[in-house]
């Protein structure tokens, strides 16, 4: 199937009737279709076809769009099918909204009034602790993402989750999942992330809907995301006069660095919002949402004389649910002038230095009242404006390079395993791996930890199948680290003593080299470089394993891998990295 934006308009894709596109985005096109089994009109989110290619991520994508699915919540949005088309292209049929979504809403009327702003995060919160209660992280929480329909919020697009119990790591294609406007320091780094890092988000959406700006704004993504890392926002009471203080101290904690310092969960910091505002009930804004049913795309200010109804950021029912990591457009501000700030050449948002008081969203003269003096002090040092651009260039420029050299780094994420009893040491392996104990049998760490597990726990009857099939895959992510204590093994033992050991306990025929004195860490090991092969199949598996002579047990390190050599930076920096218990 090609996806061609209006192309498909009038055909039939997975039984369903394209009617017309309702959202856009850098990961999928959103339409609106007809679904002639129920007779029942759906918003069908089709992915880009290049993320199809990654098996690995198209059957994560189906699972997990189908958990989110079987979570029957309110104020989630209803998941009919999620599947593969014949071609292979991804797709989710999901309940129509005929409303409008929260960065339309934000865009239309500015800052929100504060009892609607309540109404709207109770929900959006309890659609999240719901998510991660079933342990899926929706990690996009974004305007666009927050459909509005009556009274009621639907949260959507949760077709790019990262389940935290996933057993692989995320492909190149979708491996910076989330939007850089409301991404958390954790997201950035590449950390380890929970349920707080859509809390994060929320504070930024929150901050947005509160003062019709971003938390940050700055020029360039890079900029961008150095101010999460490292920068503060402007308190919101500084720019609504009518928040009280508190309000600064509830969203302080939401939007801290760091995830220990934020509230348990999403719905602890809405309740503490709601308090902050001076006790708002979740319902107490009348009439329901502003806006009624929705009437077609809106026409951006910004649109050129061709743009047609699907050139503008992604607003209209359901079409948060196209926007990808990319889509930096269907999200946060628009380009044009901002509402109740008085137009020109200076008034777009990121027009003013980082150092300028920031002018309320309200604009008229109590905008520009801070600003008089300090621009007459300006008109009279001319001679200074120079230096002070200079500067602002230099810190701009070494902020940038600061944060370019974080995020070159950001997959260069090492996580230490703790000494068990069945792996008496530490060792480092990398971030995207999953490391698993078994019992008091043997330790392993990999980016496909549940197959290797059954492989080394079924011995010489294994079943090479599920591995045989990760190799046809992605040979290059086959790998990992398998650990062992024994009183069989011997540090002096020659090739052909170890080797029938080895084969008593290893899945499928082992071969060795001669062995070879060596250091694991700061220990003497022994190591023997050899395979394990399927009989059956053929399939084999390279490893690089040292015996390491600690009492009353010997242990032996495994670094296996699919390539012709297992050696190579990944098995230098884990051989280096191991220490007895």
């Amino acid at each position: 199937m090609q996806l061609n934006d209006r192309s498909l308009i009038g055909q039939e894709v997975a039984g369903y009737y394209i009617e017309d596109i309702v959202g856009k985005g850098g990961m999928a096109v959103v339409y609106l279709a007809l679904d002639p089994r129920l007779s029942r009109r759906v918003a069908l989110k089709i992915l880009n076809p290049v993320l199809s290619v990654d098996d690995r991520f198209r059957q994560r994508f189906i699972l997990e769009s189908r958990t989110v699915a079987s979570i029957e919540h309110p104020n989630i949005i209803p998941i009919y099918e999620a599947n593969a088309d014949a071609d292979g292209v991804l797709y989710i049929a999901m309940r129509y909204v005929d409303g409008l979504d929260l960065r339309r809403l934000i865009y239309d009327r500015g800052p929100l009034p504060l009892a609607l702003a309540s109404q709207i995060f109770a929900q959006t919160a309890a659609a999240l602790d719901a998510a991660h209660a079933h342990d899926l992280i929706h990690r996009d929480v974004k305007p666009a993402n927050i459909l509005l329909a009556g009274d009621h919020v639907y949260l959507t697009d949760f077709g790019i989750t990262k389940h935290r119990s996933s057993i692989s790591g995320l492909t190149q294609t979708d491996q910076f999942i989330g939007t850089p406007r409301y991404m958390s320091p954790e997201q950035i780094n590449k950390e380890h992330i929970d349920g707080r890092c859509d809390q994060y988000a929320l504070a930024c959406v929150v901050y947005e809907a509160l003062s019709g700006r971003l938390p940050f704004q700055r020029e360039n993504d890079i900029a961008l995301l150095w101010a999460h890392l490292a920068e503060q926002p402007v308190p919101l009471s500084q720019m609504r006069p009518e928040l009280p203080p508190a309000v600064d101290h509830v969203m302080g904690r939401a939007l801290a660095k760091s995830p220990e310092q934020r509230y348990a969960s999403c719905g602890e910091f809405a309740g503490a919002l709601r308090d902050a505002m001076g006790g708002l009930h979740p319902g107490a804004y009348p009439g329901g949402f502003p806006g009624g049913a929705y009437s077609g795309p809106p026409s951006w200010p910004n649109a050129g004389p061709n743009a047609g109804p699907n050139t503008g950021p992604g607003a209209g029912p359901n079409a948060g649910s196209g926007a990808g990591p990319n889509a930096d457009a269907s999200s946060g501000p628009p380009s044009g002038p901002s509402p109740g700030v008085p137009s020109g050449p200076s008034s777009g948002p990121h027009s003013l230095p980082y150092g300028t008081p920031h002018l309320p969203p309200g604009g008229g003269e109590h905008a520009l009242a801070g600003t008089g003096a300090q621009a007459q002090a300006v008109r009279g040092r001319p001679g200074r404006l120079p230096i002070v651009a200079a500067t602002l260039v230099a810190a701009v420029a070494a902020l940038a390079l600061v944060a370019m050299i974080i995020l070159n780094h950001r997959g260069d994420t090492w996580i230490r395993y703790q000494a068990s009893s069945a792996a008496p040491l530490t060792f480092e392996y990398p971030g995207d791996w999953t490391a698993r104990t078994h019992q008091d049998l043997f330790a392993l760490a990999s980016p496909h930890a549940e197959e290797f597990e059954s492989l080394f726990v079924a011995g010489p009857d294994a079943d090479w199948a599920p591995i045989a099939a990760l190799i046809a895959d992605d040979r290059e992510s086959v790998s990992g680290l398998y650990v062992q204590v024994s009183e069989a093994i011997d540090v002096n033992a020659p090739s052909e003593s170890m080797k029938a050991k080895m084969d008593v306990f290893l899945p499928g025929e082992v071969t060795l080299s001669k062995p070879a004195q060596d250091k694991a860490g700061t220990s003497p090991a022994t190591r023997y470089d050899g395979s394990l092969v399927d009989p059956e199949s053929g399939t084999r598996l390279g490893f690089v394993g040292y015996v390491i002579d600690r009492q009353p047990k010997r242990v032996l390190l495994m670094y296996f891998c699919a390539q012709t050599t297992c050696d190579g930076p990944a098995h230098d920096r884990i051989r280096d990295s191991v220490r007895l218990s």
